[in-house]
């Protein structure tokens, strides 16, 4: 009797083991494939600028075209992977609550698209970053490894969707902390006792193989961040308003698609798709010849030289982005807003900066980062932690939570949360295919 039951004791730890084995080799997998995208979209947007500098004419070219050739692919061999990837992830995650198949939203064949026609995307200089569509091939990694578990009930498969969508996030930004928020904040909005602890240590394994591959480097830096004192209130009151104010905006606009569904606009889009892609990148390479070529890429590279004081943007670099980064959108790339808008921040936080004679500080900067991630994503504890993360600012924890709040409660007069609203998109798309 004793016999059988340390032999049963021992079988439980077994398979309580190869579980966590299989999730965390799962993990670890997830984690080197974002490591690969984010050097395959810095080698994109190298070539970007090497192939058009000097050659002012090019992007006039090379935009519209790749726009139209990643469409194409997206449509024809890809479909699901368009956008952000975000939204289908938090669609993904409810659906597969339902005990349904989430096959046509997360699967090694959406990944592969993901990143290599994501990373087409950027070669053509599209406004877009990689932070969101690594969420999607986390998630569509972790997803896929629950069908190798030691017996599938061991998992819902939702919560290896929502584990994988923040190791994602995790690795992208080398920020394992901030996955697990955003896992809680935006994905899933909560996280269960009975999992939480197997879930949080593969989100972590995964931010630590970026920290292993890449070095523990911060994501813009090391800014130079002055003491924070009652300096602060009036950048974080005006971060707050401003990019709360521009941020909904932003959200508002991405979402006029889904609202103006009947306008013929976006009728003609959704026949044409391919020609709109060519539309739009026209427009990107027309705004990035008059914004001396500031708003082409992702942003990362032009906003870490300015938060360290290296450059000095001009003015107009926070309108360009901005509508670059929309226009980018509504061509229906596989391609994340979490890069541009940091951009987007920085630029706005580097103009006041100018405005309050304090050129070059990048506290501010960071302020305004964070002000107008939370704005555009209303996840504002995630925003927060994201940029504090990324500047090595934990100092300013306290000025990036306030400014993050106040910028929710702003944008959230102006628009819905962006990516829950286009999650219920998707889930109505998914209903349709299913019932159809």
């Amino acid at each position: 009797m004793i016999r059988n039951f340390i032999d049963w004791h021992a079988l439980l730890n077994s398979f309580r083991w190869r579980t966590r084995f299989t999730l965390w080799l799962a993990a670890l997998v997830a984690g080197l494939v974002v490591v690969g995208f984010a050097k395959l979209a810095e080698l994109a947007l190298g070539l970007f600028f090497l192939f058009s500098a000097g050659r002012p004419w090019l992007p006039f070219i090379l935009t519209p075209v790749i726009g139209m050739i990643c469409v194409w692919l997206t449509q024809r061999y890809f479909p699901g992977a368009q956008g952000s990837g975000i939204p289908q992830v938090i669609a993904a995650r409810r659906i597969a609550a339902g005990g349904n198949d989430v096959k046509g939203l997360l699967s090694l064949r959406i990944a592969s698209g993901k990143i290599f026609v994501g990373a087409l995307a950027l070669l053509g200089g599209f406004s877009s970053g990689r932070e969101g569509p690594s969420v999607q091939v986390a998630a569509s990694i972790l997803y896929t490894a629950h069908r190798w578990l030691p017996h599938t009930r061991a998992l819902r498969s939702s919560d290896l969707i929502l584990a994988g969508g923040a190791a994602g996030i995790a690795a992208a930004f080398n920020t394992p902390l901030a996955g697990i928020v955003f896992a809680i904040e935006e994905l899933g909005k909560r996280l269960e006792t009975r999992t939480s602890g197997v879930l949080i240590s593969t989100i972590i394994l995964s931010g630590m193989v970026a920290i292993g591959l890449l070095g523990n480097y911060n994501y813009f830096g090391n800014l130079k961040v002055l003491a924070q004192d009652r300096s602060a209130i009036f950048p974080v009151i005006a971060g707050g308003i401003i990019c709360g104010l521009l941020g909904g905006l932003f959200s508002y606009l991405m979402l006029l698609p889904h609202f103006k569904s009947n306008f013929s606009v976006w009728v003609w889009r959704r026949n044409h798709p391919v020609a709109f892609a060519g539309i739009c990148g026209l427009l990107i390479a027309m705004i990035g010849w008059l914004g001396g070529g500031l708003s082409f890429g992702s942003g990362y590279t032009v906003t870490e030289m300015a938060a360290k004081g290296e450059v000095t943007l001009p003015w107009h670099t926070p309108i360009t982005r901005y509508l670059a980064t929309i226009l980018s959108y509504y061509s229906g790339i596989p391609g994340g807003i979490f890069a541009p808008s940091l951009a987007v921040g920085g630029a706005l936080g580097a103009t006041m900066g100018e405005m309050l004679g304090v050129a070059g500080n990048g506290a501010i900067m960071a302020i305004f980062m964070a002000g107008f991630l939370a704005a555009v994503t209303q996840s504002p504890i995630t925003a927060a932690i994201i940029v504090m993360e990324m500047i090595d600012g934990h100092e300013m924890v306290i000025s990036l939570m306030a400014v993050s709040f106040l910028a929710k409660v702003v944008s959230a007069r102006v628009s819905p949360e962006l990516y829950q609203h286009l999650a219920l998109g998707w889930l109505e798309k998914s209903n349709r295919t299913k019932n159809g």
